[in-house]
């Protein structure tokens, strides 16, 4: 919150949203918290995190025990509204904050990236838009496994990727409790 970079948002008595712990087994990767979960302080507390947690197959208790899910966005502060939906994370906060938090982590089994913002720090390699990223989630494993932000806005790209919920949510499900297991 003293980083100069943050002093805007500690004037406005915003505390970073995140949570993880040395002995997280999952590690999450998402944006930026949004408006409500920056209000709150609690990572992904909206309609966004309820289909996020049905997705992990878990309860929200199991979501926000920091010693199951390490929940890291890509800026820890929510960055306001853009014309549709929020501005995207900050670009150099990641790249200043996740090594050194990252780097606490001794027990992360299973790594999930959450839209395109954390796939394109996280997966270099990746192809080239985030539908095919997510259709060979596969791919990536196991160092990480890509999904579409959970967002009441992408409904639609649910919609014309129904193998979304029919094949990789049931594929996360399992990796998730392989993971926690």
């Amino acid at each position: 919150m003293a980083d100069a970079s943050n002093a805007a948002y500690t004037e406005l008595g915003w505390h970073p949203v995140f949570a993880a712990a040395p002995e997280s087994r999952i590690l999450l990767i998402g944006q930026a918290p949004g408006r409500r979960a920056q209000a709150s302080g609690i990572p992904w507390d909206d309609a966004s995190g309820d289909a996020l947690v049905r997705w992990l197959g878990v309860d929200r208790e199991t979501f926000h025990d920091p010693a199951a899910f390490a929940i890291v966005p890509m800026d820890f502060y929510f960055p306001g509204k853009a014309a549709s939906g929020d501005l995207p994370p900050r670009r150099d906060f990641a790249a200043r904050w996740h090594p050194e938090l990252l780097a606490q982590l001794d027990d992360v089994r299973l790594t999930v990236l959450v839209g395109a913002h954390a796939q394109r720090a996280y997966l270099p390699g990746r192809l080239g838009t985030l539908t095919a990223t997510v259709r060979h989630w596969a791919d990536y494993l196991p160092a990480a496994f890509p999904i579409v932000h959970p967002s009441p806005r992408n409904i639609a790209w649910r919609q014309r990727n129904p193998w979304f919920e029919t094949e990789t949510v049931p594929a996360l499900r399992d990796a998730v409790a392989t993971a926690l297991s």
